[in-house]
């Protein structure tokens, strides 16, 4: 007999969770010496029970069974089983106590990203059998930094709702090491934003285009007005930048150094666009970003891009993916209105 639509979608999530459990088995027999006899490491099959996975995914997340026993609806006493069922399963404490709660273990808090990743394939099971009847539905969940919340994700977001009113899509607005952390868990389908160098493997880039950096500031600035801005110009007035370990800082710091010149020592650091944003309109402060960040300010007329270059300056704004990872078609269907619109992108023009 031949698979249909929907069982080969069901047999290709279901290849991938027993993947990941196979990985955990795999990791649990070698604490265990490699003895499947006798170690106490159950069979990958009865590794795969949703409310022992489901309860380990969400102590690790909040760290206290009465909180997990209270978002689902069950006693304490059932979720400690489930826990301890599992634990036993494994041959491993998954979690131990701390004044911070009950926390993975280094062992189980590799475990707890395979767990999630299960979970999230059990997930999009029903939405794959529900793109295959014509409807796209399901939770999209999206890792947003800042450089794509203003134009890009927005106006893909609409357009996708426009064409899909069943799915729904969360953002998630966290430093990109968090937000990996989370798309390696499968907590994120994928993240958007300024591309930075990967230090694992198991993530993937991809470059959807290039956005400039320009010195903005308030539309009457007296810089705003001036025909020629030297570097001296620059340093009398006060800045508002990115923190300093954002990578738009260490390319400005790497701008000035190149120039002859000490980096910018800002009177503001954040990470708050609407904070940087009234700072400019309301003050002499100055900044360096990309246009499409603050792109309805140009607009308005309320701010403007100075007369003075920074060469070289420039972000990859793209997509970062776990490695080997299957969208939902909801996930895939945000993507791929992201990417459309990427292509079609130019840089607007700023006003001053």
């Amino acid at each position: 007999m031949l698979l249909t639509g929907a069982g080969e979608s069901v047999w290709i999530r279901a290849a991938r969770i027993e993947g990941e459990l196979d990985a955990v088995r795999d990791e649990a027999l070698a604490l265990h010496g490699g003895r499947p006899g006798g170690s106490g490491v159950a069979a990958t099959a009865a590794l795969f029970h949703t409310r022992r996975l489901t309860s380990a995914a969400m102590l690790a997340d909040v760290h206290h069974v009465s909180t997990v026993a209270h978002l689902c609806g069950v006693t304490q006493p059932a979720i400690s089983a489930s826990i301890a069922r599992l634990e036993e399963s494994l041959g491993q404490p998954l979690f131990q106590r701390t004044a911070r709660g009950m926390v993975p273990t280094p062992v189980g808090e590799r475990w707890v990203v395979r767990f999630k990743r299960v979970l999230a394939e059990l997930r999009n099971i029903q939405a794959d059998v529900a793109a295959l009847k014509g409807a796209i539905e399901g939770v999209v969940t999206v890792g947003a930094l800042p450089l794509v919340r203003t134009m890009v994700l927005p106006t893909a977001i609409a357009n996708v709702l426009a064409r899909h009113p069943r799915l729904r899509i969360r953002t998630l607005e966290s430093p990109y090491g968090d937000l990996c952390a989370r798309l390696l868990s499968a907590d994120v389908d994928f993240i958007l934003g300024a591309l930075r160098p990967l230090r694992d493997t198991s993530l993937t880039t991809r470059v959807l285009l290039h956005e400039d950096i320009v010195l903005i500031a308030r539309a009457d600035h007296p810089l705003a007005r001036q025909a020629a801005i030297g570097f001296d110009d620059l340093f009398r007035y006060p800045w508002v930048l990115s923190r300093a370990s954002s990578p738009l800082r260490g390319q400005l710091n790497d701008f000035f150094r190149r120039k002859g010149h000490p980096p910018l020592a800002p009177s503001v650091e954040t990470a708050d666009l609407a904070l940087l944003r009234g700072l400019l309109l309301h003050s002499d402060m100055l900044t360096a970003l990309s246009v499409h960040q603050l792109h309805y300010e140009f607009e308005s007329g309320g701010l403007a891009a100075l007369d003075f270059p920074l060469d070289g300056m420039q972000r990859e704004i793209g997509v970062t993916l776990r490695s080997g990872a299957q969208l939902s078609p909801g996930a895939r269907a945000l993507l791929d209105e992201v990417m459309r619109l990427a292509a079609t992108a130019a840089t607007p023009s700023p006003a001053g």
